[in-house]
């Protein structure tokens, strides 16, 4: 999925001191820059604040692993490792993830996005979990040499809420994999948490995981 990049644009700031500069030689009584400076103070004290970006799980949060997890950075963009169930049926944001890994087959990922207001981020919430819970019909259709179970394992009181899913794929040669899935959301922003190896849903850390699905929600902001 191209990966949607934001590209801020910078005010006049030199017209705009020219001006005060301009608009201070006027006022008498006051030194030019003495008056600037008060100006330029007004000016950062109304603007608004910068709101502080959502915060990612540690590798220490995910549900424990015999040999234990590595983080990797956080990165722009929104990850392939969750193309196999949501690919092309998510909105274009500027998502965000971080990957994580262990020494052996296990592998987990968080993305998170901040949407536009509350609304936008309820129906992106939406959207993904019902990509999510159509996941297993859909490669079925896709993949004939697959077959797929999904599981709803349901609702976690944080914030505005997160669901919990299971998916199982067998192929036709006998590879079999478990992935378990978290739609959360605290106001506009909304974060997925994905986690799989291979067996089956007895192999799958269901109550850890509900663990981490809520810390990743808490842990936001």
């Amino acid at each position: 999925m191209p990966v949607r990049t934001r590209v801020a644009a910078l005010a006049a700031l030199t017209a705009t001191a020219l001006a005060v500069g301009a608009a201070a030689t006027t006022q008498a009584g006051a030194a030019p820059g003495e008056t600037v400076q008060k100006n330029a103070a007004a000016k950062s004290a109304s603007a608004p604040k910068k709101a502080a970006a959502p915060r990612f799980l540690a590798a220490s949060e995910l549900p424990p692993h015999p040999t234990g997890w590595t983080a990797g950075p956080v990165s722009d963009g929104f990850p392939e490792q969750l193309a196999y169930c949501l690919g092309e049926g998510v909105p274009a944001y500027d998502y965000r993830h971080r990957l994580f890994h262990t020494e052996l087959d296990t592998s987990a990922v968080q993305v998170t996005v901040v949407t536009g207001s509350a609304a936008k981020g309820k129906a992106l919430a939406d959207r993904l979990n019902k990509e999510i819970r159509a996941c297993a019909a859909r490669l079925e259709r896709l993949y004939p040499e697959i077959e797929a179970e999904g599981r709803f394992f349901g609702t976690l009181p944080v914030e505005e809420g997160a669901t919990v899913h299971g998916l199982h794929t067998e192929t036709s040669y006998g590879a079999t994999d478990v992935n378990l899935l978290s739609v959360g959301r605290d106001g506009r922003t909304v974060t997925v948490v994905g986690w799989g190896q291979m067996g089956d849903f007895d192999d799958a850390p269901l109550a850890a995981f509900k663990k981490t699905a809520k810390k990743a929600v808490t842990k936001l902001y």
